[in-house]
């Protein structure tokens, strides 16, 4: 089949690889020219594992194409992928769906023959139903369905989720856009993956409230940590005793400073403002949003208290800044809250991260740089663990205790054994293990 995809961003790119991978012919549309000519080169604008490659493979099997002008790509298509950003719109909270209307007026004037537009962006319930209007209005005699096939992509492991997913979502209620997308999707069924068919708003739903219950199951084990440094309990076996549950499940049980990233803060938000505006509010959601934004906001107390309840003048080492390892993704990282709330206290920081620096470095000031975790914690008055990228899991404790001015370690994450630590002479603070 024939794919057009609008946006090149993280969903768009992944997304045209893959169904380029599956043997369609795909090409992927941006009107940032700057951004096609290096695709056309190979060069991959984010860091996601395997994807160099993929796109790589399969541009080189003319299967996979790059370019400014939507044109053609949308005319010959079977199915229009709009993947373009739903940023949290300043001000309010609702998803900015200027950019998806927009792509939808641009399809509209283009299509022809019968083509299922398929929005693969995060949308608040009743997209669709405005897209379709759009498309109406400006072309009464397109023959087009106007379809929801939300995204299920974990950054760090976006292909294999796309190659192997838990299911595919499909929103809508004709017979000919159910086959194109059954097409489009038929290698999965090899795998058996379960392709659920539902009408278009349940599917736009469906994406919101996958993501609130995950960040919701974030935030309870992280009010469970804090319960649990009360009562001296150790919130890892809490989360292994509930996680052993399979009503529970382990996933999304790690204590740690907070979700960010680029859809639980944002899809959180979004659902909170919608539900308010129907008039049906999601108490647990909106509790869910608050306590995450207080938690990220309260980690660096955590290591000024480790430093003696004072940094003036301190040197503080940061290890990790993107909002989750294996991505260079920054946004909503707790780090843009902690880094800022250290230097507000007078501390100095130093920061190391395998991807992230380069997009830290235009959200951040006053940061110093360095070219390994090693250079990073040279002279440190403390060290804070904030993203558990494996090479931070693997560090020579004893070169790290050579090298810092202080034996202090604050780890947000859990990646050491508080005995383990004692036992190297370190001050060792973690979450959760009281």
């Amino acid at each position: 089949m024939r794919v057009a995809v609008v946006g090149t961003g993280y969903v768009g790119l992944v997304s045209g690889a893959c169904f380029a991978d599956f043997g369609h012919v795909v090409t992927c549309v941006d009107k940032d020219a700057g951004k096609i000519e290096r695709l056309k080169k190979g060069e991959i604008p984010i860091f996601e594992p395997g994807l160099d490659q993929l796109v790589a493979s399969n541009a080189r099997e003319d299967r996979l194409f790059f370019t400014t002008d939507p044109r053609d790509a949308i005319k010959t298509a079977d199915a229009v992928f709009i993947a373009v950003g739903t940023p949290s719109r300043r001000g309010d909270g609702h998803a900015d769906l200027s950019y998806v209307y927009a792509a939808a007026a641009e399809i509209a004037d283009l299509v022809e023959g019968f083509t299922v537009v398929v929005t693969k962006s995060t949308v608040p319930v009743g997209t669709g139903d405005e897209i379709e209007r759009i498309i109406r209005e400006r072309r009464p005699d397109a023959d087009v369905a106007v379809v929801s096939n939300p995204e299920f992509l974990r950054e760090g492991a976006a292909i294999a989720d796309f190659k192997r997913p838990d299911r595919i979502v499909v929103g809508t209620d004709d017979a000919r856009a159910r086959a194109v997308m059954q097409e489009l999707y038929r290698p999965l069924s090899l795998n058996e993956t379960p392709l659920l068919v539902v009408n278009r708003r349940t599917s736009e739903l469906i994406k919101y409230a996958g993501n609130a219950f995950l960040a919701m199951k974030i935030t309870f084990i992280n009010e469970m940590a804090d319960l649990c440094e009360a009562v001296g309990a150790d919130v890892q076996q809490v989360a292994r005793g509930i996680g052993l549950d399979n009503r529970i499940g382990s996933k999304f049980l790690n204590a740690g400073p907070g979700y960010g990233g680029s859809c639980f803060p944002k899809d959180t938000l979004a659902l909170v403002r919608t539900a308010t505006e129907y008039g049906s509010p999601v108490r647990l959601i909106e509790t869910t949003v608050a306590v995450n934004d207080a938690r990220k906001k309260a980690m660096a107390e955590r290591v000024v208290a480790a430093c003696g309840g004072a940094v003036a003048g301190k040197t503080i080492a940061v290890l990790g800044l993107t909002f989750k390892p294996n991505t260079d993704d920054m946004r909503d990282a707790p780090s843009l809250d902690i880094i800022p709330a250290l230097q507000k206290a007078g501390a100095s920081v130093r920061a190391f991260d395998p991807e992230g620096m380069h997009e830290a470095s235009k959200m951040l000031s006053d940061v110093t740089f360095t070219q390994s975790p090693y250079d990073c914690v040279s002279g440190a008055d403390c060290v804070v663990i904030i993203t558990e990228w494996d090479q931070f899991r693997a560090l020579d404790l004893d070169r790290v205790k050579t090298l810092v001015k202080s034996p202090t370690i604050v780890d947000l994450r859990n990646v050491y054994r508080p005995a383990e630590m004692a036992a190297k002479g370190f001050q060792y603070a973690s979450i959760g293990r009281g």
